[in-house]
């Protein structure tokens, strides 16, 4: 009979008000380029944190240095509590996804991730088994045969998320996960993230498409010609962010001439009139709105949304 697979059982959960990676006074020069500018950062055990930047705020070199696959030119990393020359010791709790998988074209899907898992030191026995779930995981179980070489652009990224994915982890680093893929395997990206908190992982995760941060986040960390602008729990971000009111109403005219006369300035947003924090309050909005005979559907307080900070964050660092 053949023995079935062990997979040790990652390393016992931190404390709430833990952190799985934190850096400190990190900058990484090539020459005189600076790519990493003296960033303090704490990516909190148990969370979610969406890695926001364009092109060149260099994301990928500080989640390279944070694995150790970098070296710094100053500054210090922590990593699930090792740091220094320690750093190597925390790799077996890590599965990492850094700027696109790398494997043999030659061999098949299968085969590859074979040849990975032999490598997984928490792995002994027969890897089929965790292979083949990784596999069913990611979407790719009807592909897995099939060499690297014809696979797609999305099916390499769902066979290097299958490779982070051998065996359970503390922490998942995922640089551009939904990289060329379809609306169905994002979905599957999102699915599978959430299913990492679920059991208790953390995820640090960079992207430029702001709605899938926004729907799979609970924290982001901006970043901007390699400077940390903001980092933070995004639901608190959002809402410091927000303000004013959202008057649903089919009289925008009206009710913006209403609004001015009654001292509160306000403008034409989708829907009706958008009535920035100012002096009046709700009520008093809405009565000077109904004296006037405008009809006032719904009113509701603006919330702001994760493109709104970017652009606004980008834009006043530019």
């Amino acid at each position: 009979m053949t023995a079935a697979p062990s997979v040790a059982a990652p390393a016992t959960a931190a404390a709430p008000d833990a952190v799985a990676a934190r850096v400190r006074g990190l900058r990484k020069t090539f020459g005189a380029t600076v790519a990493v500018d003296d960033v303090d950062l704490d990516v909190p055990a148990g969370a979610v944190l969406g890695m926001l930047g364009p092109n060149g705020s260099g994301k990928t070199t500080l989640i390279r240095m944070l694995l150790g696959l970098t070296r710094p030119t100053a500054g210090t990393v922590e990593l699930l509590g090792h740091a220094g020359d320690d750093l190597t010791a925390a790799l077996p709790d890590v599965g990492a996804l850094v700027e696109g998988p790398g494997f043999h074209p030659f061999l098949s899907g299968r085969d590859n991730l074979l040849r990975a898992a032999t490598a997984e030191p928490r792995l002994d026995g027969d890897l089929r088994g965790p292979v083949d779930a990784a596999l069913e995981r990611v979407g790719l179980a009807d592909a897995a045969r099939r060499r690297y070489r014809g696979y797609s652009l999305g099916m390499k990224q769902r066979l290097g998320l299958a490779a982070a994915l051998l065996v359970p982890r503390r922490l998942v680093v995922l640089d551009e996960p939904t990289n060329g893929l379809d609306p169905a395997g994002t979905r599957d990206v999102r699915r599978v993230v959430a299913e990492l908190r679920d059991a208790g992982a953390t995820v640090l995760l960079s992207s430029h498409l702001l709605a899938e941060v926004e729907a799979v986040c609970t924290h982001v960390a901006v970043l901007q010609t390699g400077t940390l602008l903001v980092s933070g729990e995004l639901r608190a971000l959002l809402e410091a962010d927000a303000g004013g009111l959202v008057v649903s109403t089919p009289d925008v005219d009206d009710a913006i001439l209403a609004l001015r006369e009654a001292g509160a300035p306000s403008y034409r947003a989708e829907g009706g009139v958008a009535v920035p924090p100012g002096a009046l309050e709700a009520p008093e909005i809405v009565a000077a709105l109904v004296g006037a005979g405008v009809a006032v559907w719904e009113v509701h307080r603006r919330r702001a949304h994760l493109e709104e900070l970017f652009a606004r964050l980008t834009e006043e660092d530019a």
